[in-house]
C-alpha cells in the first residue's frame, strides 16, 4: 500500500499596504501649494475683471458726459443770462468765480434746440444751463425755464466724478485766453478738468462764436 503523501498548499497572502505620515504630509502639502496657487490665480482674475469693469465704467461716464457738453455746446443760443432773478448780464457767456449756485467756479448760458414737440410742454426750446463742480463731481444744472424767478431750484444732473478743479478758456483772436474778454462769443471754448484717476483732461468744442476782430472793437 503506498504511503499517501501528506502535500500542504503554501498561500501567500499579500502584505497589508498603506501610507506612511511621512507619505501623507508630502500629499497634504502638495495639495496645500496647489489649492493656494489655484485661489492666487483665481483671485488675480477676479481682480482683474473688476478693475476691468470699473475702468469701463469710467470711461463710458466721461464719454456721456462729454457727449452732453457737445450737444450744449454746439446749441449755444444767443441770448443773455439772467441769474437768480436779476437782470440779464450783458454776455451771452457767464463766467463766475464765486459761483453761480455755489461757492465753485461755474460756467452758464442759454441753448436752443430743447426738445418740446408742438410746443406741448408750456414752456420754449430754450433751455439755461450751467456747469458746476460741486463736491468733487462735474454738475449739469438746468431750470424748466429760461428766465427763473428768485428762489426756484435747478434740476441737478451729475456728469464726472472724481474732478479736483475744472477751467474754461476761450479761442479768440487766433489763441485761447484765460478770461472772457468783450460781449462778443468766442469761436471755441475749452473745458480743462482735473480728475484723481485720469489727471487733466481737455476738451475743446467749437460754438457759434463771432469773428475774430483784431482793431479790438468788438470789445468796446
Amino acid at each position: 500500500m503506498m504511503a499517501m503523501r501528506n502535500t500542504s498548499v503554501n498561500r501567500h497572502h499579500p502584505k497589508a499596504s498603506g501610507f506612511t505620515l511621512l507619505e501623507v504630509l508630502i500629499a497634504m502639502a502638495i495639495f496645500s501649494i496647489i489649492s493656494l496657487a489655484s485661489f492666487s490665480i483665481f483671485d488675480t482674475v477676479f481682480e482683474s475683471d473688476e478693475k476691468s469693469k470699473a475702468s469701463n465704467a469710467r470711461l463710458n461716464e466721461l464719454n456721456r458726459a462729454f457727449m452732453v457738453i457737445e450737444r450744449d455746446m454746439l446749441q449755444l443760443a444767443r441770448r443773455t443770462v439772467r441769474i437768480n432773478g436779476e437782470a440779464p448780464s450783458d454776455t451771452y457767456l457767464h463766467i463766475d468765480d464765486q459761483g453761480f449756485f455755489s461757492e465753485t467756479n461755474a460756467l452758464a448760458f442759454v441753448r436752443s434746440g430743447w426738445s418740446n414737440p408742438s410746443y406741448m410742454l408750456p414752456r420754449s426750446d430754450l433751455q439755461s444751463v450751467a456747469y458746476q463742480l460741486d463736491d468733487e463731481t462735474l454738475n449739469r444744472l438746468h431750470f424748466n425755464f429760461v428766465d427763473p424767478v428768485v428762489g426756484a431750484e435747478p434740476k441737478v444732473r451729475p456728469l464726472i466724478t472724481q474732478v479736483d478743479d475744472v477751467k474754461f478758456e476761450f479761442y479768440r483772436q487766433g489763441k485761447w485766453q484765460k478770461e472772457l474778454i468783450g460781449k462778443n462769443l468766442p469761436q471755441a471754448l475749452a473745458i480743462i478738468i482735473q480728475t484723481k484717476d485720469f489727471g487733466e483732461i481737455r476738451r475743446q468744442f467749437l460754438i457759434p462764436g463771432d469773428q475774430d476782430n483784431t482793431s479790438g472793437d468788438d470789445d468796446e
